[in-house]
């Protein structure tokens, strides 16, 4: 199954044509409103990449939180 997904509103332009598997693997300051400010304080907690952030379970926990509130109210 294809899927396909325009990410240019989420990526900052200099990322926009790259592939998914090079997304993941580029620094957070690749999303569109992170810095590499932003990227130096993540990596105190071993997210370096938008793969690493996508995949932290702290960050997966809250968002499952948030969601769960969302759907209720």
């Amino acid at each position: 199954m294809t899927v396909t997904a325009d990410l240019d509103k989420v990526l900052d332009k200099k990322y926009e044509n790259l592939s998914l598997p090079e997304v993941l693997d580029a620094p957070v300051a690749a999303l569109a409103g992170l810095t590499d400010a932003h990227g130096e304080a993540l990596a105190s907690l071993r997210i370096k990449t938008v793969g690493d952030l996508g995949r932290n379970k702290y960050i997966r926990w809250a968002v499952a939180m948030a969601d769960l509130q969302d759907r209720t109210h």
